[in-house]
C-alpha cells in the first residue's frame, strides 16, 4: 500500500487527487494549514492522517514537522496547493509578490527538502502540480508566473540531482480548471465564472495519477493538460 503526502486537498485538484487515492486504499497524509483545516479536509476521507504546517511560512515548516510523526517512508509527495494574486508590475507590491512565491515556490522546495530521505528510501516520485502560467506569463499574471516558472526550475534541477537516488520528478500544467482559485482569478479579470467552460478537476486529477502510475521502466517529466474545447 502506496503512502502520499498531498498539499492542497482541500478543494479543486487536490481534493480530486485525494479522492481517488483514498477509494483506491492508498494512506494519505494530508499538509493542512492550521488544526482546524486539518480536521476540516480530513472529514471526508476517513482513515487519512494530516500533518500541520503553513505554506504560507516556509521558514518554518522545518520546525513544524519536526513536532510531529511522520512515516519511515514515502512513495510520494503530491504539491498541488497554490495561490495567486493578479496584478501589473506597476502596481503589485513586495507583499503580493512574496506571498506567491513564499507558497507556490519556496513551500514546496523546503517540504521537498525535508521529505527526500523517506522518499529515497521507498524510491518514491515528487509531482509539482504547475500551470499554464509555468510555461508562458501573460500580462498582469507576472508573480504568479514568475513562482511558477521558478517551480518548472526546481523540478528539472531536482530530477537530475534525484535520478541517482531512484527518486522521480514530473510536472503537470493544467489549464484553467474549475476550482476556487479559478473563480477568484476570474473576479480579478472582471469576468463571470462558469465552471462548466472549464477543466474538470478530476480530469487532472486523472492526469496526476496517469503519472503516479507509470511503471517504473519509464517516467513522465511534464504533461500539459488542455481544455478540450
Amino acid at each position: 500500500m502506496a503512502t502520499h503526502l498531498i498539499t492542497g486537498a482541500g478543494s479543486g485538484i487536490g481534493a480530486a487527487v485525494a479522492r481517488r487515492l483514498h477509494e483506491r486504499g492508498d494512506d494519505l497524509l494530508l499538509l493542512a494549514r492550521d488544526a482546524a483545516r486539518a480536521k476540516e479536509i480530513a472529514a471526508g476521507l476517513p482513515g487519512a492522517r494530516t500533518v500541520v504546517g503553513d505554506l504560507a511560512n516556509p521558514d518554518r515548516l522545518s520546525w513544524a514537522l519536526s513536532h510531529q510523526s511522520l512515516p519511515d517512508r514515502l512513495d510520494s509527495v503530491l504539491h498541488v496547493a497554490g495561490v495567486v494574486d493578479l496584478g501589473a508590475v506597476a502596481d503589485i507590491s513586495v507583499k503580493t509578490w512574496r506571498a506567491q512565491l513564499d507558497v507556490n515556490l519556496l513551500a514546496p522546495a523546503e517540504l521537498t527538502r525535508l521529505v527526500l530521505p523517506q522518499l529515497r528510501i521507498s524510491k518514491g516520485q515528487v509531482i509539482f502540480v504547475n500551470s499554464g502560467s509555468g510555461l508562458n506569463a501573460s500580462p498582469g499574471w507576472s508573480a504568479y508566473a514568475a513562482s511558477k516558472f521558478g517551480l518548472k526550475a526546481l523540478a528539472d534541477a531536482l530530477r537530475g540531482e534525484e535520478k541517482p537516488n531512484g527518486v522521480r520528478v514530473s510536472t503537470v500544467y493544467p489549464g484553467r480548471t474549475d476550482s476556487p482559485m479559478q473563480e477568484k482569478v476570474h473576479q480579478q479579470e472582471g469576468k463571470d465564472y462558469d465552471g462548466s467552460r472549464l477543466i474538470d478537476p478530476e480530469s487532472v486529477a486523472t492526469a496526476i495519477l496517469t503519472v503516479l502510475d507509470l511503471p517504473r521502466d519509464a517516467s513522465i517529466d511534464d504533461m500539459t493538460v488542455r481544455p478540450g474545447q
